[in-house]
């Protein structure tokens, strides 16, 4: 008995400790819908909050260039505490920006950009990011 608690403490233990490991996750957002942004901001949110030694970031191109505009971002409270953080960046693809006639003015402040999105995140990938698409 005495053995099989030692190794179920041994156990938790291990696990808890590798939670605490940092990692690296870039998220995927090209959807349009309103929902899958409030959703993603909550995730970029706790994730970034749950692990504070890790890095996040979040790239936006094709549809969802709203959830970035500094107007009419419905997720814009969300993503203007978010970059505020050290772990965290925003980007959005210039060509993106470019196709809907967006500046740097009109986006989120502190939000980047990035020349091509997916060059992006396949970039983080291949550098061993993790990756989340944010989809409904």
């Amino acid at each position: 008995m005495k053995k099989a608690i030692v190794l179920i403490l041994l156990f938790v233990s291990g696990v808890v400790m590798a939670q605490n490991e940092p990692i690296k996750v870039v998220f995927d957002v090209t959807s349009s819908n309103p929902d899958v942004h409030r959703t993603a901001a909550k995730h970029l949110r706790l994730m970034a909050e749950a692990y504070p030694d890790s890095e996040f970031e979040m790239v936006i191109y094709s549809g969802a260039y709203s959830m970035v505009d500094n107007k009419s971002s419905v997720a814009g409270e969300t993503l203007t505490e978010m970059v505020k953080k050290d772990n965290v960046s925003i980007v959005i693809c210039q060509q993106t920006m470019k196709r809907h006639e967006m500046s740097m003015n009109d986006l989120i402040p502190g939000v980047g950009s990035v020349p091509d999105g997916i060059y992006e995140i396949v970039m983080r990938q291949k550098e061993g990011w993790g990756y989340i698409k944010e989809a409904q």
